[in-house]
């Protein structure tokens, strides 16, 4: 449930401060008052899309802070690792660039995360909301809400995912019989020319070190020559001379102890001095090369070379594309006895698809007899007496028969008055039957949605008179069981809150504000005679709004005995 809400610097509001309740939360006031505004700043703190339109002309940023009750986002708070005690906190920042953040209990989140936790939170029905109704693709996503399990529509989902697979293996292998035989010469034209060039991992690398060696080997070989020379080569060289000196302090050794870890140095240095004069030698001894070693060095580079510009590959990548022709011509060449394996194999998952599309389809059936019935009897409620409601269920024509959604297309029927035909939604009603199917529909659907509050803005368009206290009596209603907040111009559904907020707009200084103002009974009076009368607020009209919300006390009172 939201209790408080926080607003600054949004549209022409520079300041609000709102705590809602329980039931169902009225807000009023003129037209261009700043009502949608509201909940315009319920949508940003929730994670809507905003833009820097909505920040108030002058201000640097706006701001949205919202708390809400806890329960029912426990798991979302623990998987994104945020605490809350005893109340949920969200604000949004929107820059005067359009920029925006978002906090949770004051926990940077990105709006995504927010849109998650929205869901959990409060379910917004805009003023098109109603529009979307006529949207026929939309009827099958509002049955399967209603009263379709989600094993059955999972199950089908797997079904038909497995056929997809398989339908678009199978068309990757139906080529025809020129296009077959174009590929399958390049095929193993590639094929042959890797093979040809035998290739191993890390050659290029090491004949192009070598070939570099070879490269320098006349002034390599002098520099070793003449360090092996000083090292070995000579009578008076590095070697002998500290094995001398080793000999020498070993014997100085045996008078002065001290002197024995510079004797184990020396000989250490003469083992050190033997072994890289043996490193030496031995390194020597493989630079012997002839020049055809070095052109067939030069020639082998070429070719690895070429094919890597050819190809656009290096060493490893063209390994890995020699594999892969050898697998693409395999495939081809054995296309028809896999094609016809694969057929066979969707033949088997059509089977399935089917079986499962009309498995879902009964259910679909099922929970469409039950939603005309419940929708029927809200309408009748509504002030619809006369309306009627089905799903008609449609199967599709051609193969397979079916598609990612199953077997049948699927939408909603009504005849508005009796003895009129079932016709198409978007053919028949009106925008006042329109809102109360919304309505009903919102009321039906709430019963099975864990979402604590519901905000509709304007859900009264195109209603009035009796339809209008109907759909006052049935938001009330919807209030028992979830928190509900309404904005709305008519004094039907006005008198029935539970609590009851005035948008009002005025000029201060050159400046346009809107202040937003909670209601006591007299307050909520005199905003009932003024949606009655305008601004001809008479003794009359302020009788008749008290008649009206002592009688909607009265009916509010009824309805909760029972």
């Amino acid at each position: 449930m939201l209790s408080e809400l926080h607003i600054e610097n949004i549209a022409v509001i520079e300041r609000a401060d709102i705590s809602f309740g329980a039931g169902l939360n009225v807000l009023t006031g003129e037209t261009g008052a700043g009502k949608s505004i509201v909940i315009d700043a319920i949508g940003a703190v929730l994670g809507e899309r905003v833009s820097r339109e909505l920040v108030r002309r002058g201000a640097e940023k706006g701001l949205v802070t919202a708390s809400f009750d806890v329960d029912g986002c426990e798991a979302w708070l623990e998987e994104n690792e945020i605490e809350a005690e005893d109340e949920l906190i969200i604000q949004r920042r929107i820059a005067a660039d359009g920029k925006s953040s978002c906090r949770v209990c004051g926990n940077p989140v990105t709006a995504a995360q927010l849109k998650e936790l929205a869901a959990l939170l409060v379910d917004i029905h805009g003023q098109n909301d109603g529009r979307q109704l006529m949207d026929e693709r939309r009827h099958r996503e509002y049955l399967d809400r209603f009263g379709v399990d989600a094993a059955v529509l999972d199950g089908y989902r797997r079904s038909y995912g497995a056929y997809t697979a398989l339908k678009k293996e199978l068309d990757s292998l139906q080529m025809d019989e020129i296009e077959k035989e174009r590929l399958s010469d390049s095929l193993r034209y590639q094929i042959g020319e890797l093979e040809r060039a035998q290739l191993k991992a890390g050659e290029y690398d090491s004949i192009c070190a070598r070939r570099d060696l070879l490269r320098n080997a006349e002034k390599l070989t002098e520099a070793l020559d003449a360090a092996s020379a000083l090292l070995s080569g000579d009578e008076d060289n590095a070697l002998s001379m500290t094995q001398n000196a080793a000999w020498y302090v070993s014997r100085a050794a045996a008078w002065s102890p001290e002197l024995e870890q510079s004797a184990e140095a020396l000989n250490s240095a003469a083992f050190s001095l033997s072994d890289v004069a043996e490193t030496l030698r031995d390194f020597r001894e493989s630079l012997d090369f002839s020049p055809e070693e070095y052109d067939s060095l030069e020639t082998r580079i070429s070719l690895l070379g070429k094919l890597q510009r050819k190809y656009s590959r290096d060493e490893d990548g063209l390994i890995a594309y020699l594999d892969e022709c050898r697998e693409k011509l395999d495939s081809i060449q054995y296309a028809d006895e896999r094609s016809a394996k694969l057929q066979k194999q969707l033949a088997e998952a059509a089977k399935r698809c089917r079986f499962d599309a009309a498995r879902l389809r009964s259910a679909r059936q099922e929970a469409a007899a039950l939603l005309e019935k419940r929708i029927s009897a809200e309408l009748r409620e509504l002030n619809m007496p006369s309306v009627r409601f089905a799903v008609e269920f449609s199967p599709l024509e051609g193969e397979p028969g079916f598609d990612a959604n199953g077997c049948d297309r699927i939408r909603f029927l009504m005849s508005a008055n009796a003895g009129e035909e079932l016709g198409r939604i978007s053919h028949i009603a009106s925008g006042g039957e329109l809102s109360r199917i919304m309505l009903a529909m919102k009321n039906v659907f709430a019963e099975k949605d864990p979402v604590p509050t519901m905000v509709f803005d304007e859900i009264d368009t195109g209603v009035s008179g009796i339809a209008a206290q109907r759909v006052g009596e049935k938001l009330w209603h919807v209030s028992l069981g979830k928190q509900v907040m309404c904005v709305t111009h008519l004094p039907q559904i006005a008198a029935m809150a539970d609590r009851h907020y005035l948008i009002r707009k005025e000029e201060r200084g050159e400046r346009t504000y809107t202040d937003v103002l909670p209601l006591d009974r007299e307050g909520r009076g005199r905003e009932l005679a003024r949606l009655h009368g305008g601004d001809n607020i008479t003794p009359l009209t302020l009788a008749s709004a008290e008649e009206q919300l002592a009688a909607c006390e009265r009916f509010k009172s009824q309805k909760s005995d029972t």
